[in-house]
């Protein structure tokens, strides 16, 4: 599936993507993200004594954050063993990744040995070479992000991150039978610098894209020929806030360089069966966004051209691929918002959420586009991760993950020739997965009349959650949904008795495409007011209260976050924000910084209209503290982050901590009410998304908490019993 996934991986100011480590295992598991570094004005000391200077406020946590890593590693211990979509079949092997490369076993033996494909250690460049092995080792880890294997199994692509610094690389390998294990150096036919997205159009070419800073802009095509290998420039993209990728369709018929920006998209096609020279499938224009399937002669195509510009299915022919040849063969109903599309035989399969938040499959039959039918996924379902088919996989059947917050994924499997949809479990579930865990949509009425959904997650009934501690998520930019897969610490949470509540406030994606143009440059202030009405509606109905509620958001989520503490700072007691974007006037003012000149479509202008600059003067984090008293607040940044400078946090806990002072020393000490504690946890490195290594990523997560529980002023949970024997 996954068409609608190229503007995720464009540089936008995204909210974090859950971080889950099988620990336990030697293995690397793929990421589908990344976080990219560019040069910014603002490049401070990233030592780590520069960091530890920076950092302030954390020593009073250490101990109960020592405790809550103990708890997280036993949470993720328990699931070390969820599925996932990492392994890739080919016609006579299958590939996995393991800590130190990629392996393969021949699914024709019956007791089949894993033979390594990829050595990691064998990955190096020149800079690596001269270093001696111990600090090779420490300076150049290496993580397999994705693999692709060429139409016959002949060769084996993959994509590697260092897991230290930004570097990226592809990695050609050779396939055939081999003698030994490892595989000989000599079998890496070619390695790529800076590879993003790629894709074999045949065993001999790799088309891919390259990514400069934040940008994919140029498309490549290498050709492996028996006298050597050449690579020749296929595509440039000229404006600067367009994000290239390369994708193949389901049937491995086309491969498509897709261009999006924000509000627009052009797609251009390469038949690989017939010749490999791109043809353009409809120019770009202002809010026309689309995706391009393939089916027999047919491009089938979900476009933003559906009623209230949102996303219907189209059909074309691929001789004659243009807006004026598309002809409609499904539009949702109102309210219900198409999140992905895929190609399943003959089929169309839209993933949708209804107007709820329920995720629901909508199956269109393409020789027969009038006999839809949707199929209901389990109730708690709100995140679906679908699967990549495979080169030896049936083309007729659909696997995929669905999962929840609180719930590890389960497998399914849709067989849309006959409506069948079968779990990879007996009854859709797991023995972790079972318990007395609740999930509540709810619909919050905002001032104007708007209604905004809220899911929450509990394990007590609604009348009996007064008295219980509640974290807030929230987003709410850039048309992406709030992330909802699975997260063991939330988990962790909800096992100790907190009520854990999703905002989809407008700026997100979750009720279509119109639900972020309501909240995007003059009205971002719409999510800002949508927060406060989920709020002010879950204490109404007796969820939590002020004083044991606290609020979590990544990125660009913290924008609404940080200007409703600006606003009404009591109706939260402790706030946790990673990689927070809180100086929206200074960036935007800056178009020197990256993300700047893209996001004036999200943001707006401030420098050449006047209006725009008004706008987020109104509702900009930083540019609205005033002397009052604050929640507690975790700000949590890396110092080489690209797509948020560091300086903007910097700015925030000064002035933040100042007007603090402020608020205090005008009052009487009489009348002082404890003062809110404001913890700057900067990290070194450059990863957006935070830390890749699992010790560090859990030390974060154990200090979440341990403010959370301390901020809060709750006791620490008692460990499980255990069991006896």
């Amino acid at each position: 599936m996954a068409v609608l996934l190229s503007l995720l991986f464009s540089s936008a100011r995204l909210v974090t993507p859950s971080r889950l480590r099988l620990w336990e295992l030697s293995v690397c598991k793929r990421k589908t993200w990344l976080s990219l570094s560019v040069q910014r004005c603002y490049t401070p000391d990233t030592s780590n004594s520069s960091v530890d200077r920076l950092s302030s406020g954390l020593e009073r946590y250490k101990d109960l954050q020592e405790y809550f890593n103990r708890r997280l590693k036993a949470t993720y211990h328990r699931f070390s063993n969820i599925p996932d979509h990492t392994v890739v079949c080919g016609h006579h092997h299958v590939y996995f990744i393991e800590g130190d490369g990629i392996y393969r076993m021949d699914k024709r033996q019956s007791e089949p040995e894993p033979e390594q494909v990829l050595n990691l250690g064998q990955v190096s460049g020149q800079e690596e070479i001269e270093l001696d092995n111990e600090e090779r080792k420490q300076r150049f880890q290496w993580t397999v992000q994705r693999i692709r294997l060429s139409p016959q199994e002949k060769h084996l692509a993959a994509t590697l991150k260092a897991n230290h610094r930004e570097e990226l690389r592809c990695v050609v390998v050779r396939l055939g039978k081999r003698n030994s294990s490892p595989l000989d150096p000599q079998h890496v036919d070619f390695t790529l610098d800076k590879v993003f997205s790629f894709e074999w159009a045949t065993d001999e070419v790799l088309f891919y894209t390259t990514l400069e800073g934040l940008r994919c802009s140029r498309v490549f095509r290498l050709d492996l020929t028996s006298s050597g290998s050449r690579i020749t420039s296929v595509y440039e993209e000229r404006h600067p806030d367009v994000f290239v990728e390369v994708a193949l369709s389901r049937d491995r018929q086309i491969l498509s360089i897709n261009c999006n920006s924000r509000t627009s998209s052009e797609v251009l096609l390469i038949d690989i069966t017939s010749h490999l020279e791109p043809f353009l499938v409809q120019p770009g224009q202002q809010d026309l966004l689309y995706h391009v399937e393939h089916w027999r002669s047919w491009l089938i195509i979900l476009a933003s051209t559906g009623p209230g510009q949102e996303y219907q299915v189209v059909q074309a022919p691929l001789s004659e691929p243009s807006m004026v040849s598309w002809v409609p063969l499904f539009a949702p109903g109102p309210g219900t918002a198409v999140k992905d599309m895929d190609v399943v035989g003959d089929h169309c399969v839209l993933v949708a959420r209804k107007p709820a938040g329920e995720l629901v499959l909508i199956v269109v039959p393409l020789t027969h586009p009038k006999e839809v039918y949707t199929v209901q996924l389990p109730s708690w379902a709100c995140a679906i991760k679908t699967k990549k088919p495979d080169i030896a996989d049936q083309r007729s059947v659909l696997e995929f993950l669905i999962s929840s917050p609180v719930r590890s994924p389960v497998p399914y499997c849709l067989y849309p020739e006959d409506g069948l949809l079968l779990s990879g479990t007996e009854d859709g579930s797991s023995t972790e997965n079972r318990g007395n865990y609740t999930t509540t949509r709810l619909e919050t009425p905002n001032q104007d009349g708007t209604l905004v959904p809220v899911t929450l997650f509990h394990t007590v009934p609604m009348e009996g959650l007064r008295q219980t501690p509640l974290l807030v998520h929230v987003y709410g930019a850039y048309g992406r949904d709030l992330n909802m897969e699975f997260c063991p610490e939330k988990r962790l949470l909800l096992e100790q008795g907190w009520a854990l509540a999703y905002c989809h406030i407008r700026g997100g994606g979750e009720r279509g495409l119109s639900w972020q143009r309501q909240a995007r440059v003059e009205g971002k202030q719409r999510g800002v007011d949508d927060l406060q009405a989920c709020l002010h509606h879950l204490f109404s109905l007796g969820v939590s209260s002020p004083s044991l509620t606290a609020l979590t958001a990544c990125s660009a989520g913290a924008v609404p976050v940080g200007a409703l503490c600006n606003r009404h700072p009591h109706m939260m007691r402790a706030v946790t924000l990673q990689a927070p974007f809180l100086d929206v006037l200074g960036t935007m003012e800056d178009p020197s910084l990256p993300l700047t000149l893209e996001d004036r479509e999200e943001w707006g202008d401030p420098v050449g209209n006047p209006k725009h600059r008004l706008t987020i003067s109104s509702y900009c984090p930083l540019h609205n503290i005033t002397p009052q008293c604050y929640p507690s607040i975790l700000l949590t940044a890396y110092s080489g982050d690209a797509r948020v400078p560091l300086a903007g946090v910097l700015k925030y806990n000064e002035q933040l901590k100042n007007a603090i002072h402020t608020h205090f020393s005008m009052k009487p000490k009489s009348e002082c009410e404890p003062a809110p504690n404001i913890v700057l946890n900067i990290q070194p490195g450059v990863n957006h998304l935070g830390p890749e290594d699992f010790e560090v990523m859990l030390e974060e997560e154990a200090l979440k908490l341990a403010f959370l529980y301390t901020e809060l002023g709750l006791d620490p949970p008692r460990p499980p019993p255990k069991r006896k024997r």
